[in-house]
């Protein structure tokens, strides 16, 4: 599935992106309403449809950023697919005991940096996408999350939806995609 998206133009591949991220958020906001409604059977259902989407939203990025760093996109890649894979183990409780943001804050955190060094990106998403990610790590010390959850969830909602926002709109800037790509 990577290779005839790899193969496309990053104009395109970039919008896709975005459009695979408005999926996710649609399906992650639908299921936390079908479970505010005791609805919890098919608000997990959603929520394992909603961890897919994500999951093939890793791999795009993983497929848009390899051309910055390797190394790091293919390390944030595999933060977040095991995130990914804690999530939908939580859906059955099977892995209660650890928190999917464990690994959803590094992936954050290192998708902010390579969007900063992207170039083909603004690099206000990337400064935002690593406040978002430290803000996700927050969730894992008690004390801080207690006090700060709320404004921690509006900026990570807001720095996400700002980034998919911009791959719908915008997409990647072409030109110096290809430059990235063609010195990798």
């Amino acid at each position: 599935m990577i290779e005839p998206i790899a193969a496309t133009s990053p104009s395109p591949r970039g919008r896709i992106t975005g459009v695979v991220y408005l999926l996710y958020f649609l399906t992650a906001v639908f299921s936390q309403f079908l479970v505010s409604r005791k609805l919890v059977v098919y608000g997990d259902a959603v929520n394992l449809i909603a961890t897919a989407l994500y999951a093939v939203l890793t791999m795009l990025f993983y497929v848009m950023f390899r051309p910055v760093n390797s190394s790091i996109s293919l390390v944030a890649a595999l933060f977040s697919l095991v995130g990914c894979a804690i999530t939908a183990l939580n859906v059955f409780h099977l892995a209660s005991s650890v928190s999917p943001l464990l690994f959803f804050g590094p992936y954050c955190l290192l998708l902010g940096y390579l969007i900063f060094r992207s170039t083909f990106l603004p690099r206000v998403l990337g400064v935002l996408m690593a406040l978002a990610g430290l803000g996700w790590l927050m969730f894992l010390m008690p004390p801080l999350a207690k006090h700060l959850s709320i404004y921690i969830m509006v900026l990570g909602i807001f720095a996400e939806g700002l980034l998919m926002l911009w791959l719908l709109v915008k997409g990647v800037n072409v030109q110096r995609w290809m430059e990235r790509a063609s010195a990798a």
